[in-house]
């Protein structure tokens, strides 16, 4: 697995990619994806996770109150 974190600019991530972008584990990205709560487009056996997709994830998160 590599430390450096994807480009900004990048517009596909793969689940291992988003997983680290969103601090989450590799599991956990796949198992958002199973439920339909984190979307992806697949080609052939490859999945990827467009970058605004990421970002709708991260802006339906509910902050948990204090």
């Amino acid at each position: 697995m590599s430390t450096a974190f994807p480009s900004a600019d990048q517009l596909l991530y793969t689940p291992e990619a988003a997983a680290e972008v969103l601090s989450y584990g590799r599991s956990t990205v796949y198992e958002l994806m199973a439920e339909g709560l984190l979307k992806y487009v697949k080609r052939g056996r490859s999945r990827r996770i467009r970058r605004s997709d990421l970002e709708a994830y991260v802006n339906s998160l509910e902050p948990q109150p204090n």
